[in-house]
């Protein structure tokens, strides 16, 4: 039986597989999205892309950059570090999520890939 995640992804028409249950990978270039994760896992969705890798050395700068992209430009989502990589996540209620939601949030992440990612792989060595 098809779900409300697939049934939105499908509506937006992004291009992307179902990897296990409940657990989709958005692979759309024409929409700024490649490798984010949409998993179900009840009553939540989860919705991951990691970013990069964390940059070795002094990162005070790359670190207060992710800070100001947080608190000044991603109204979905954030930017988390998780296994030696800097993740951008968003959580969303199953039974509460509608597809404007679930789009905003995608929106947002596509923006902050393409507009973010330039600042930020300047940080990379």
């Amino acid at each position: 039986m098809e779900n409300r995640i697939e049934r939105y992804l499908i509506d937006m028409m992004y291009t992307y597989r179902q990897v296990e249950q409940n657990l989709w990978l958005i692979d759309d270039e024409e929409h700024g999205l490649c490798d984010v994760a949409v998993a179900l896992a009840e009553p939540l969705v989860i919705i991951r892309v990691a970013v990069m890798d964390i940059p070795k050395g002094d990162t005070l700068e790359f670190y207060t950059k992710l800070l100001e992209f947080n608190a000044r430009e991603l109204v979905h989502g954030a930017y988390a570090l998780e296994d030696g990589k800097v993740v951008l996540i968003d959580t969303l209620e199953y039974d509460t999520m509608d597809y404007r939601e679930f789009r905003a949030t995608l929106d947002a992440f596509s923006l902050a890939l393409t507009q973010h990612y330039p600042i930020l792989s300047k940080y990379r060595r």
